[in-house]
């Protein structure tokens, strides 16, 4: 069904982004020093970040991965903002990139509709230290549900059976807080146990099995009918089955970055599908230099896809690395 959030790296081209400054308004991308969208690499100004994303069609037709960084996210230095979205059904694609939009700015309106509510509470900074965590949680709770109805109500994506996931990291100081709907993953953070996504399901009177020729692949159905075959309990879209246990409202995890902590990877399920969490940490760490390690992760995957499923369509690869720290000199 869904996986535990996990980290992994990526990049594709060495393409890095010339840094644009923006001014502080509440949508996401103008609230960011920098943004990156593609295959390419990212600095951070002001900061010791380094990003590097990665993304590769598969053999299934369109990609429906999409990703984007946010360095100086909410116009604060040490802030920087990861996404990584995978589209599933017929407008998967188009779902994918609506979500990738519109999560970054309703994320950041929610912040500071909750940062200035607890500034308001006695002990105003002091409480926004220590509530930072669930203040991050509840943005990210209001944010989704937030971008979930506004794709419900639009006219210009058919999302009733189409929908994506959505993988968010949010680097805010030393605090990294991670949000997941859906099946991709990150390494530095852990998920509530499976049971748990199942029961909810079946008191919704939805059903979870799994093909005869998928074992371990958890599929959500429709009480009356052979659909949809969801391989996820969240997921943006897929109105089909949303009266049935499946939920946009993400799982948030958090950690305190160390000096001993030096990357996360973000990737879909295209790389965790064939690549260990070992083995995406271990060619990340051997990568010669940062600005190629994402792109040999996902060549990596490629090749896993090629050798451990033959016959079976390659799927769409995409990764994000965030390292923490300034390599060695």
């Amino acid at each position: 069904m869904r996986h535990i959030s996990s980290l992994l790296q990526g990049l594709a081209r060495s393409l890095s982004v010339g840094k644009e400054r923006k001014g502080s308004g509440d949508d996401g991308e103008a609230a960011a020093t920098a943004v990156l969208r593609t295959s390419g690499t990212l600095w951070g100004e002001g900061s010791e970040t380094f990003a590097a994303v990665c993304s590769r069609r598969g053999e299934k037709g369109i990609n429906q991965d999409c990703a984007i960084v946010c360095e100086g996210f909410g116009c604060e230095e040490r802030s920087v903002l990861c996404g990584i979205f995978d589209g599933h059904g017929q407008w998967g694609h188009y779902v994918a990139k609506a979500v990738r939009e519109s999560l970054p700015p309703a994320l950041l309106r929610r912040w500071r509709e909750a940062v200035t509510l607890a500034s308001l509470i006695d002990g105003g900074e002091k409480r926004l230290c220590e509530c930072q965590v669930d203040l991050w949680r509840q943005s990210y709770h209001a944010a989704c549900a937030a971008v979930d109805d506004e794709l419900r109500a639009s006219r210009r994506l058919d999302a009733i059976h189409s929908g994506c996931t959505a993988l968010c990291l949010v680097k805010h100081g030393d605090l990294l807080v991670i949000a997941n709907v859906g099946d991709s993953r990150a390494v530095l953070a852990t998920a509530s146990p499976d049971n748990e996504e199942r029961e909810r399901i079946m008191e919704c009177n939805g059903r979870v099995q799994c093909l005869a020729d998928e074992p371990g692949v958890h599929r959500v159905w429709r009480p009356d009918r052979e659909g949809p075959g969801l391989a996820m309990s969240r997921a943006f879209g897929d109105y089909c089955v949303k009266d049935y246990g499946v939920i946009s409202a993400p799982e948030v995890t958090h950690r305190r970055i160390t000096a001993q902590d030096h990357f996360v990877i973000l990737a879909t399920d295209g790389v965790w599908d064939v690549v260990s969490n070992e083995e995406a940490v271990q060619i990340v760490a051997s990568a010669p230099e940062r600005e190629k390690a994402a792109k040999r992760l996902v060549e990596f995957a490629v090749r896993a896809w090629r050798r451990k499923r033959r016959g079976i369509a390659v799927d769409d690869c995409s990764a994000i690395c965030l390292f923490f720290h300034s390599p060695p000199s």
